[in-house]
């Protein structure tokens, strides 16, 4: 019988070292763990994380792990959880889409709270966070059309990522990952729902919860607890069950050679991914023309269908949350259009209410491009057409948007969003220190104290 895909990707997680890492690829790594804790003090005092962080905190439990930003210390598997949706809750941290999207820092809470509670080094963490991303990634190549085209969620992919990556902080055997494997990927299927028309907290939360249950079935399996281990080929397996077509070898090729943190995007907006090239050509053409809202008669946006089916549903024009909001193209156009910029405060509740934003947003229309679908993935292409009252027309195009890896954002342009989510919880000289500390994380000998001096409580809250 040939090998399982399961142990496969287990034998792999626990052969790789930290010496076999390009020095290119662990930039990369510190890169994105600066996004991602910029994303995390941005999502602190969100209605859900703090809604989630309450409920921890009356929990209790054993001092394992550290908040981002507040500085509790519990369970791994709930700092993991909480760290994670604040990651993710502004919709800001990275994105990779190819057959399926996702985002794979949402698993580097997952590898820091486990590399705090061991006792680990960063050198070990970083290890962790590559094999992440090697397999979150791959797994978006996996199913031929995607699982999203299935009506599935990609957490439903996190599901199989989570474990090895927390299953190599614990330091289990071959046999002990194929069990997280299959522990954490009988149970974490999450439809499409989640994020398909009136938006809700889940849309930010499903990721997460299958990162948390990938480090609960490590902990499981660490424990003796058994799991499938033909859980993706067997027998009402996941390939089984979702039906064909799946291209196996991606998964394997080049592992080891070619490191997928390398063709990670990152948000220059936090916004639903395939909005970004659209905002991109909309505040191209609006800022080059210079274009008054009140002179607008049209705005029409060419995509891919799916954009065209998940960004202009009926839904999302009438946005009344911050969830359905970053998840509206025409929301997002027209708050570009008014405010010449997409921030975090583009989503705040008056902002969204805002009778200006919402005049434009009925004027904004969606068509699907065939030129275009053929283009995507290896693109992600955008025209905006606006048209004047006068009948003038004014066009921008962009095959990708900023933050791609072939326009990618800057050290600085980094930086620049770590001070501004960070601005309301710490003071200017604690955020630099942060961010220094960030940029040398590999020699970080100790995860406990690296995690504690994230704490907001050492700044200005």
């Amino acid at each position: 019988m040939a090998e399982t895909i399961s142990r496969r990707m287990a034998r792999y997680a626990r052969e790789l070292r930290f010496e076999d890492i390009p020095d290119k690829v662990v930039y990369a790594v510190k890169r994105f763990l600066l996004d991602s804790i910029a994303c995390a003090f941005g999502g602190y005092k969100t209605a859900d994380v703090s809604a989630l962080l309450s409920i921890y905190r009356k929990m209790g439990g054993h001092e394992e792990a550290s908040v981002i930003g507040g500085g509790d210390r519990l369970p791994a598997v709930n700092a993991t959880l909480l760290n994670s949706l604040m990651v993710r809750a502004l919709d800001y941290n990275d994105i990779y889409w190819k057959e399926d999207p996702s985002h794979p820092s949402d698993l580097i809470p997952a590898v820091l709270a486990l590399a705090e509670c061991e006792g680990l080094t960063a050198k070990d963490a970083i290890v962790g966070v590559v094999l992440a991303y090697d397999f979150e990634m791959r797994l978006c190549e996996f199913a031929r059309p995607g699982l999203r085209e299935r009506m599935w969620h990609h957490a439903t992919l996190t599901q199989f990522a989570a474990p090895l990556a927390a299953g190599r902080m614990l330091g289990l055997s071959e046999d002990q990952l194929v069990n997280a494997i299959g522990i954490s990927g009988a149970h974490n299927y999450t439809p499409g729902a989640a994020t398909a028309g009136k938006l809700s907290m889940m849309k930010n939360t499903v990721d997460p919860m299958a990162v948390q249950s990938g480090v609960m079935a490590a902990l499981l399996a660490r424990e003796g607890y058994t799991g499938t281990e033909a859980i993706f080929e067997g027998k009402e397996g996941l390939m089984d069950v979702m039906g064909p077509e799946w291209n196996e070898s991606i998964l394997f090729e080049g592992l080891g050679e070619e490191f997928r943190i390398l063709q990670c995007s990152m948000k220059a907006f936090p916004t639903e991914a395939l909005t970004h090239s659209h905002i991109t050509a909309a505040l191209k053409v609006v800022k080059e023309h210079d274009i008054r809202v009140d002179d607008i008669k049209e705005v029409r946006v060419t995509t891919i269908a799916r954009a065209v089916d998940i960004l202009f549903d009926p839904e999302k024009y009438k946005p009344d949350s911050r969830e359905t909001a970053d998840h509206s193209l025409p929301y997002c156009i027209a708050a570009a259009l008014v405010d010449r910029q997409i921030t975090t405060d583009q989503f705040s509740e008056d902002r969204i209410d805002a009778p200006e934003i919402q005049r434009v947003l009925q004027k904004i229309q969606g068509e699907a491009s065939e030129e275009f679908e053929e283009m995507f993935p290896e693109k992600q292409p955008s025209r905006v057409t606006i048209t004047l009252q006068d009948g003038t027309t004014h066009s921008a195009e962009v095959e990708y948007p900023k933050g791609d890896p072939r326009e990618p954002m800057t050290d600085e342009e980094i930086k620049t969003k770590f001070r501004a989510l960070a601005d309301n919880l710490i003071i200017p000289d604690r955020q630099e220190e942060i961010i220094d500390r960030i940029m040398a994380f590999e020699h970080e000998e100790n995860m406990h104290a690296f995690m504690q001096d994230l704490a907001v409580s050492r700044g200005a809250q």
